[in-house]
């Protein structure tokens, strides 16, 4: 009996996991995404060719197994597809990480070089000018890179096909500095920028011939644009200003763009759907009540599929006008499918409808899957329709016949949900990319969310209209006043007590199984879905379960950071410049002003090194770290070694150099860039693996 017990439990799983399948079938296209996105993902985790080759066959066969053996079964087709979408993600990737040909330079140069501007960027909050540059005359020099130039430097007449001739000082695109950090050199390599660097001294027109082509006519209007709205906006109103109607982001300061984050509002300064949606709504109605004044047209002709044509190319004008960014085309794909819809009488703002826009952007561009702009911007979305497609939702916050202030209170609290859901999506993405997040958002967003939509955006095309015949000042004054608002609540929501979330960098483990968790829970509509809360409370106890890291070493080994038992960091080298303090204090999860490694009671230090003691995992860790461009008495540095368990170094140690269990040293960091340490696991974490196949990290 027993046996057949089992036999009858080992026949019934398939059938329940049919039977699940079979109830959930509308909703399995939704993760056919979900495979393309792994696939890509995983190419991107994978570090070797090898594994990329047993991936994708690994998917091949299951495709094939599934088409054998199981496509007659509802469980057999998902699996075969959700295969093909996995190794379709892979090969997509890889394909067009080979395509590329960056050229990236190998070591940093000082160089003058002729080239022509390619792309310029004003940036006003930084007091200088990024130009992109290509073809230059310099033979070691990339194809393409990118040059800031100080503002007082920058002659007039820069601008796209325009030949310069300047100075520079130019390194290869940074890679994370330690664990966890930004990794430029990897966007860097998918942007196809073989350089950045600094221009210094002056900079000669050779030739002033402006490029021609639809492209830069576009970006040449964009700028008068931007510094047109900034000039009749004063302070920083006028840099959001600018950012509404451009997507021109460099007029904004710091300061700004910092409590605009941090209060949860940073998503109104990135052109995606708010403002799409915003543009094309307001458009529609305006086309549809000037129509419905002519009572024959009102009568014969279908006012809604005009207003909704003309929606539709008042948005595919505004992503062109705005720099075609992969948020903003998202967008606008999504409001295409959603007028579609309209047109059809069909309810467009479906799940389905996020699915095919994600699948578009990952078919044309995959790379941007592993970017925080994609996985906030479909976090965002996938919450909000996810939250109003459940029936106690529609229920709640469906619209009815009741008193005005009923009215005013239902939408209140439909914004609060929806900013609440939002906030609970968005969080574990925020900290995992930025180790940061805030806790107000919510609030925040049911006062700017309206307020920038229904009056700023609208006020804003009206004093451009009324600019036409000099008209727009007073309008741009009401936009000043309306915007201030906006940044005064951001400033105070940043400022209040708990109003952001630190963490040190998240795990990916962890990161995977809180969003695995999310999209079990969104996408499926049967009961079975809350298991995904399982893997998402899994998740997030694993992250706040998880050691920190206790020493840091950047990549060229300079700069240590150590944990000290407060929290802070402390540096080797306290005079290390606000970028490595920043980048630091970031992946490390804290806020406070970092101190020199010389003050912790159990260190010794001198110009030249310094050695300290650390209780940690029930034992004492004795390091000891170089700190100056000195050499060491060759014995002294043996007997330091030989007593330290751990010793770091931007020089290249001796063979003689044994500590009792690590040596980090220029060599060693070649191999692996930055590293953190966690001594109550003694496990270390490295940037890279060494020998690693992707092409940004060979060029290293």
């Amino acid at each position: 009996m027993a046996a057949g017990g089992r036999q009858s439990t080992r026949a019934s799983l398939p059938a329940w996991i049919e039977s699940r399948l079979e109830a959930e079938r509308d909703q399995l296209p939704l993760w056919l995404p979900v495979g393309l996105a792994a696939g890509i993902g995983s190419w991107f985790l994978l570090p070797f060719r090898e594994h990329w080759i047993a991936a994708l066959c690994g998917a091949l066969s299951a495709f094939i197994g599934g088409w054998a053996l199981g496509r007659t079964t509802r469980t057999g087709r998902a699996a075969m597809w959700l295969a093909a979408a996995f190794a379709l993600g892979i090969a997509l990737i890889w394909l067009r990480a080979v395509s590329i040909d960056v050229g990236t330079l190998d070591r940093p140069v000082v160089e003058t070089f002729v080239a022509q501007i390619e792309a310029v960027e004003e940036l006003p909050a930084r007091e200088a000018v990024r130009l992109t540059v290509v073809r230059p005359s310099g033979e070691n020099l990339p194809d393409r890179f990118r040059v800031n130039v100080a503002a007082e430097d920058a002659p007039a007449g820069l601008r796209p096909g325009t030949w310069v001739q300047m100075s520079a000082r130019l390194m290869p695109p940074p890679e994370a500095g330690v664990p966890g950090a930004y990794d430029f050199a990897r966007r860097a390599w998918f942007d196809r920028l073989g350089a950045t660097g600094r221009a210094f001294g002056d900079i000669e027109i050779v030739r002033a011939d402006g490029e021609r082509g639809v492209g830069p006519a576009m970006a040449a209007a964009r700028s008068r644009m931007a510094d047109h709205i900034r000039s009749a906006v004063d302070g920083g109103a006028g840099g959001i200003a600018a950012t509404l109607a451009t997507g021109d982001r460099s007029g904004i300061s710091e300061a700004d763009a910092e409590a605009m984050r941090r209060s949860g509002l940073a998503h109104l300064l990135a052109i995606s759907g708010l403002h799409v949606t915003a543009v094309i709504g307001v458009t529609m109605l305006i086309v549809l009540k000037l129509l419905a004044l002519h009572p024959g047209w009102a009568l014969r002709w279908p006012l809604v599929l005009i207003a909704a044509g003309v929606g539709a190319l008042t948005g595919l004008a505004y992503t062109l006008f705005t720099g075609s960014q992969v948020p903003t085309v998202r967008a606008c794909v999504a409001a295409m499918l959603i007028l579609g819809g309209i047109a059809l009488g069909r309810e467009a703002i479906t799940l389905r409808l996020v699915a095919t826009g994600a699948l578009v952007v990952l078919l044309f561009w995959p790379e941007t899957l592993v970017g925080p702009s994609f996985q906030l911007s479909f976090a965002a979305v996938i919450a909000i329709v996810a939250l109003h497609e459940q029936q106690w939702t529609k229920r709640l916050l469906s619209r009815r016949d009741e008193a005005w202030a009923r009215k005013l209170g239902r939408f209140a609290l439909g914004l609060f949900l929806t900013g609440l859901a939002v906030e609970i999506a968005l969080m574990p993405i925020a900290l995992y990319h930025f180790n940061k997040a805030g806790l107000y958002g919510a609030l925040a967003n049911i006062v700017a969310i309206p307020l920038t939509t229904f009056i700023v955006i609208p006020l804003e095309a009206l004093a451009l209209l009324l600019d036409i015949i000099g008209l727009g000042a007073p309008v741009w004054w009401l936009v000043e006043r309306a915007l201030g608002g906006v940044l005064g609540l951001a400033h105070f929501v940043s400022n209040a007590p708990g109003a952001v979330a630190l963490l040190p960098a998240m795990a990916i483990g962890s990161f995977l199984l809180i969003v695995a968790g999310g999209l079990w829970l969104c996408l499926w509509k049967t009961p079975w879905r809350r298991w995904g809360l399982v893997a998402v409370v899994a998740g997030g106890l694993s992250v706040f379960l998880a050691g920190s890291p206790d020493v840091y070493v950047t990549g060229d080994g300079r700069h240590v950071a150590v944990r000290a038992a407060s929290g802070d960091l402390a540096l080797l080298r306290p005079r290390a410049g606000d970028y490595v303090r920043d980048m630091l204090n970031e992946t490390a999860g804290t806020e406070a002003l970092a101190t020199d490694l010389a003050d912790l009671p159990a260190a010794w230090c001198n110009g030249d090194s310094c050695r300290w003691t650390m209780w940690r995992g029930g034992r004492q860790w004795r390091i000891f770290a170089t700190r100056s461009s000195y050499y060491l008495p060759i014995e002294a540095m043996r007997s330091e070694c030989a007593a330290a368990d751990i010793v770091v170094s931007d020089r290249r140690l001796p063979a003689t150099c044994t500590p009792r269990w690590l040596k980090i040293d220029r060599d060693m960091l070649r191999e692996t860039g930055g590293v953190s340490i966690d001594l109550d696991r003694a496990s270390v974490e490295t940037v890279r693996t060494p020998g690693e196949d992707h092409p940004w990290r060979r060029v290293q």
